[in-house]
């Protein structure tokens, strides 16, 4: 059960983050789990682990780090759409 709950909660915090740029995130809900566990991985090394931890991940730092990693990827696939 906490593998599922790491699942959602990772899903989560990639579409706020998504949400909070304005941007999608390539691969729907997959991308968003992918896009929450690798901005918590981010966010810890930026931030270390403080705020509230629900299901593993740190929220405000992987927030952060989500928020950031769509960032970037946006600018790169953005970057990708105009040599094309």
């Amino acid at each position: 059960m906490g593998f599922i709950w790491s699942l959602i909660i990772g899903g989560i915090i990639g579409w706020l983050a998504g949400l909070i740029l304005g941007r999608d995130i390539p691969g729907g809900i997959i991308g968003n789990i992918i896009a929450g566990f690798i901005g918590s991985w981010l966010g810890s090394l930026l931030l270390g682990g403080w705020g509230p931890e629900i299901g593993g991940f740190f929220i405000l730092p992987a927030l952060i780090g989500a928020i950031v990693l769509v960032f970037v990827l946006s600018l790169i696939l953005k970057g990708m759409r105009k040599t094309t």
